[in-house]
C-alpha cells in the first residue's frame, strides 16, 4: 500500500445536500468536519507510507475512520460498513455518495503500520494541535492525572499452569512448522501431558506430587531446548517466538547446574516487572493495585480542568502493571512539555507525589504538583510526638527534642532503593528520665532513645510544609478538583473499555488507549459545541436530601 496524497479535499455537493437534509441539527461526524475542517491530511502520515507500490486508501481518511470507530465503539467491519452506508461519515470524509469504501482489514493494517513506524501518538497529537490553534487548549493551567488497571487479553496463570502452558505453546509451534522433525524428538508421554490446554485437566494433589510434576515439566522443557539448539536441528526453530519465550521462562523459573535441576523459589525468582506471566503476552505482568492482583497493564490519563474550557485529555501513558504511579510523574511532565501543554498546577493523588517530585517539578518545570503526602507515622499510628516537634539545625547537623535534649548522632545513609536519608539518634541517658518519653517514643526505655529519619534538607522542608498545608480547608478546596478525573476514567471504561485490552502486547494496547482518548476528546468537543454542560460529581439521594435540608457535612 503506497501513499497517493489528495491535492484537495472538498465535500461533494451531492453529499452536502443529502447530509444537511438527513441531519438538519447536525451530528458528531458532521460537526467534526464543520468545526475542525480537514483534521488529518495525507502528508502528515507520509513517513509511514512508501511512494511506490500499488495505490492505497488515503491515510488521512483511514485515521479519521479509526477515530470515529473508537468514538462509536464499532468493530473494524462495522466501521467499514459505516463508510459505505452512512451519510454523516461520507460527509466527514468528503466522499461521494457512490463511494464503495474499502475492506475492513485495511484498518488493522493502518494500526500496524502506525506502530511499526512509531507514529502511534500522531492522531492524538494532531487533534490536540488543532485544539490549541482554536484556543481550546493552553499551557500553564490546571491539569489532573489518575490511573486505572488494564487486564491483559490472556488468562491469569498460577506457577504450575504457566510452565505447563509455556511448554505446550512451544511444542505447538514446531508441530505446525516442522512436524517431521518434532516427530523424531517428542517423547510418547508428551502427547498425553501437553496435548491439551493445561487448564483442561487436574493437577496431582499434594505438595510433593505437584513438585514432582513441575520438575518433570522442567526436564521436558530443557530436553526440547537442547533438541532445538542441536547442530542437526533447523536453525530457524530457535527464532520462533514461542521457543524464545520458553527459553526465557525456563531461565526465570528453573535453575540447573552440576547438582541437578530445581525450581526457583522466593527471592531466587526475578522481580515481577521482569518475570513473564503468560506465554502469549510477554509484555503483560502481574501487579497489585489496592490489594488486588491482576495480570496486564496500567494506563495514566491526564486532562485539563479549567472551568471556561472543554476538559480534554492531554496525555496517555501506558505501562505494565508493576510500575508504581510515582515512577511516571516526571515522564508525564516531559510528555506534556513536549506538546507545549505543561501545566501550572498538576493535581494528582498520593501515589504520584513524593517530596523529591514536588521539589523537582517546582524548580525544573515550574509546576505545582498538588497532591497529598504521607502523614508522619510517628504522630499518627503510634501516637507519638511527630518530627515537627523537633528543631532541626541542618548547618550544625543536630536536632533538639521538645524536652531540650540535643541529638548525639547524625549519619547520612541510603535506603535500599538509593534514596538518601539521615538517621538522627538521641541518647538513652536523655530519653530515659524524660517526662515526655511516654508521648515521644514506644522504644524500650532501658536500651534505646528516640530516633528520627529525615530526608535531605530541601525535601524535608517541602514535606513538612505540605503536611501542614493539606490539613487546611483552603488546600482541601483546591484539591477537590481532582475528583473529576474519576469521571474521565469512567467514560473511558464505558466508551472504550480500557480496563480490558483487546490486543496482546504493550505497543498495541498503548495505541488503543491513545485512540480511545482521541475519541473521548471528540465527544467532549461535540458537547462543548452544543452547549451540553459538564456533569458534576454524582451524589446519592440521601446526600442530595441532606444538602436540601442543610444537614450535609
Amino acid at each position: 500500500m503506497s501513499l497517493r496524497p489528495r491535492s484537495a479535499v472538498q465535500i461533494p455537493e451531492a453529499t452536502v445536500a443529502v447530509a444537511r437534509a438527513a441531519f438538519p441539527k447536525g451530528c458528531l461526524a458532521i460537526r467534526l468536519r464543520d468545526e475542525l475542517g480537514v483534521l488529518f491530511s495525507d502528508e502528515q502520515f507520509a513517513d509511514a507510507f512508501p511512494r511506490r507500490g500499488g495505490p492505497g486508501r488515503a491515510p488521512g481518511e483511514l485515521a479519521l475512520v479509526t477515530v470515529l470507530r473508537f468514538a462509536e465503539g464499532l468493530t473494524d467491519r462495522q466501521a467499514a460498513d459505516a463508510v459505505r452506508g452512512r451519510i454523516d461519515w461520507k460527509y466527514a470524509l468528503a466522499l461521494e455518495l457512490t463511494d464503495p469504501g474499502f475492506d475492513f482489514s485495511v484498518l488493522s493494517e493502518f494500526r500496524d503500520r502506525s506502530i511499526e513506524h512509531g507514529i502511534e501518538a500522531r492522531v492524538f497529537d494532531l487533534l490536540l494541535d488543532r485544539c490549541s490553534e482554536l484556543g481550546l487548549l493552553r499551557a500553564g493551567g490546571r491539569q489532573r492525572t489518575d490511573s486505572t488497571h488494564v487486564l491483559a487479553a490472556v488468562r491469569t496463570l498460577n506457577r504450575m499452569e504457566f510452565v505447563g502452558e509455556t511448554l505446550r505453546a512451544a511444542l505447538e509451534a514446531p508441530a505446525v512448522a516442522a512436524p517431521g522433525w518434532l516427530a523424531e524428538v517428542v517423547a510418547p508421554e508428551w502427547i498425553e501431558r501437553y496435548g491439551r490446554r493445561v487448564d483442561s485437566y487436574r493437577f496431582p494433589k499434594g505438595e510433593d506430587a505437584r513438585t514432582r510434576w513441575a520438575t518433570t515439566v522442567g526436564q521436558d522443557g530443557f530436553a526440547l531446548l537442547e533438541a532445538i539448539h542441536a547442530d542437526d536441528a533447523p536453525h530457524w526453530l530457535r527464532v520462533i517466538p514461542a521457543v524464545q519465550t520458553l527459553r526465557v521462562a525456563w531461565i526465570q523459573r528453573y535453575h540447573r547446574d552440576d547438582k541437578g535441576m530445581r525450581r526457583r523459589e522466593g527471592n531466587d525468582l526475578p522481580s515481577a516487572g521482569v518475570r513473564l506471566s503468560s506465554p502469549y503476552d510477554r509484555d503483560a505482568h502481574y501487579g497489585l493495585k489496592r490489594g488486588a492482583g491482576r495480570c496486564g497493564y496500567k494506563v495514566h490519563l491526564s486532562e485539563t480542568c479549567e472551568p471556561d474550557q472543554p476538559h480534554l485529555i492531554t496525555n496517555v501513558h501506558t505501562t505494565d502493571a508493576t510500575v508504581v504511579d510515582s515512577e511516571v510523574t516526571e515522564q508525564i511532565h516531559l510528555d506534556l512539555a513536549g506538546r507545549g501543554l505543561g501545566p501550572g498546577t498538576h493535581v494528582v493523588d498520593a501515589g504520584y507525589v513524593t517530596a523529591t517530585l514536588i521539589l523537582t517539578a517546582r524548580q525544573e518545570k515550574a509546576i505545582d504538583l498538588l497532591g497529598p503526602v504521607g502523614l508522619d507515622t510517628h504522630a499518627t499510628a503510634k501516637q507519638e510526638l511527630g518530627q515537627e516537634a523537633f528543631a532541626i539545625d541542618w548547618q550544625a547537623r543536630t536536632a533538639t527534642c521538645p524536652g531540650g535534649a540535643t541529638s548525639v548522632s547524625w549519619s547520612d545513609q541510603r535506603k535500599p532503593n538509593g534514596t538518601p536519608i539521615t538517621r538522627v539518634h538521641f541518647a538513652i541517658t536523655d530519653c530515659g528520665p524524660c517526662p515526655l518519653r511516654a508521648s515521644c517514643t514506644k522504644a524500650d526505655g532501658h536500651r534505646y532513645g528516640r530516633s528520627l529519619t529525615l530526608l535531605p534538607a530541601a525535601q524535608q522542608k517541602i514535606l513538612d510544609q505540605r503536611r501542614r498545608e493539606q490539613e487546611t480547608q483552603a488546600w482541601k478546596e483546591c484539591y477537590a478538583v481532582r475528583a473529576g478525573i474519576e469521571g474521565t476514567i469512567s467514560q473511558a471504561v464505558r466508551a472504550g473499555g480500557i480496563r480490558r485490552t483487546r490486543y496482546r502486547g504493550l505497543p498495541k494496547t498503548r495505541l488503543a488507549h491513545l485512540l480511545t482518548a482521541t475519541a473521548i476528546n471528540l465527544i467532549r468537543l461535540d458537547a462543548w459545541w452544543t452547549d451540553i454542560p459538564i456533569r458534576g460529581t454524582r451524589a446519592s439521594r440521601l446526600e442530595r436530601l441532606g444538602a436540601e435540608l442543610g444537614l450535609a457535612a
